[in-house]
């Protein structure tokens, strides 16, 4: 079969060489000009290898997943920490028993840790949106030296106008691991995103096309089956309404004769400035150099859509295109927008992966 895939991030390369390894020929085009997605990598003028649309730190549980993209790349070994800067102090985070500590302005163990906890939460048994989350866990004085300020920047809402799944992202603990994640498999690519990618992509029976409209080609091209991993509202020309997303700006700057600007890759602002975070490229990649250059990242309305924002009324509204995509016979929806899901790259890759192992064996019966 000759299949097209719209969209060469991580929903569409992990489809694209899926699909040819099954024997299909496959075209994969973007609408940018290269590919990656938000993902993709380069290296700056000084050397130092940086994130276009800001950091991304792969990590997973999935051995599957791991093992899939393994064969893509090597790896560098990376665990990722984060600090939160509220009133001049920094914080680690996710909150542990350093930061509740530091709170205190006392060494506490971790049963004392664990105490606090209890003693500050408010017990809510089935929490409804974020805000409950966050209370239940940690209680209101956390809630709001961490979250509420972040919240309203990186989404311009309210945390009790979230889902709860979005602060159940971020996990509490009362030991010292201030890792930002716990998964098995905590990597990033030896010579980056790109490099896997290309490596990916890297097949005879894989065409690649960048700077390519979708939408303005659809009606002259003629193949089998398209699998699209672009926004769902778009591709049925926004009949319902369009789904909202919330879009990033990112600042890229360069430090010269400067070794290093933070103590760990990202710094967090949850009340003080316009922007949310800063994060220092070079503690990501472990890159030796002179310089040192940060992205700093400023939540928009406007712009490229990079968070579906998790809502009832949003999902409301997505099912409505989610019934029209399950009629489409040659089209298969697949990714963090096609699917309007607050996706981690991993759970991209796995989702992708179990679209093509369906469409497979559809084929096959």
């Amino acid at each position: 079969m000759k299949i097209l895939v719209v969209g060469a991030g991580f929903a569409g390369s992990t489809s694209a060489r899926a699909l040819a390894e099954a024997g299909h020929d496959v075209v994969i085009m973007d609408s940018r000009g290269h590919i990656g997605g938000n993902a993709y990598d380069y290296y700056d003028d000084y050397g130092i290898l940086v994130h276009k649309y800001g950091p991304h730190i792969f990590h997973t549980n999935s051995s599957k997943v791991f093992e899939f993209l393994s064969r893509f790349t090597q790896w560098r070994a990376y665990e990722h920490r984060v600090l939160s800067s509220v009133e001049g102090q920094l914080y680690p985070i996710p909150i542990n028993r350093k930061t509740l500590s530091m709170v205190e302005g006392r060494q506490l163990s971790e049963s004392e840790a664990a105490q606090y906890l209890e003693d500050n939460r408010i017990p809510i048994e089935h929490p409804k949106n974020s805000e409950q989350v966050v209370l239940n866990s940690v209680g209101p004085k956390l809630c709001e030296m961490f979250f509420s300020g972040y919240t309203r920047k990186q989404w311009a809402l309210e945390l009790k106008d979230l889902g709860s799944g979005v602060a159940a992202r971020i996990p509490t603990r009362t030991n010292d691991d201030d890792r930002y994640f716990t998964d098995k498999y905590q990597f990033m690519p030896l010579e980056g995103y790109t490099a896997m990618f290309q490596a990916m992509l890297d097949h005879p029976s894989i065409k690649i096309r960048v700077g390519v409209d979708y939408f303005a080609i659809k009606d002259s091209i003629s193949v089998d089956h398209t699998i699209y991993t672009g926004p769902i509202d778009k591709y049925f020309g926004s009949c319902h309404g369009p789904l909202p997303y919330r879009s990033l700006r990112f600042e890229h700057s360069h430090h010269e004769n400067c070794e290093s600007m933070q103590s760990v890759g990202t710094v967090n602002f949850p009340n003080d400035h316009q922007y949310t975070r800063i994060t220092e490229m070079k503690k990501l990649t472990g890159q030796v150099n002179k310089g040192t250059s940060l992205i700093t990242e400023y939540p928009c309305a406007e712009g490229d859509p990079y968070y579906p924002i998790p809502r009832q009324e949003n999902q409301a509204l997505f099912k409505k295109y989610a019934e029209m995509a399950e009629q489409e016979q040659r089209v298969s929806f697949t990714g963090r927008l096609a699917e309007y899901k607050y996706y981690n790259m991993d759970q991209v890759v796995a989702s992708a992966l179990a679209l093509t192992e369906k469409f497979s064996a559809h084929l096959k019966n």
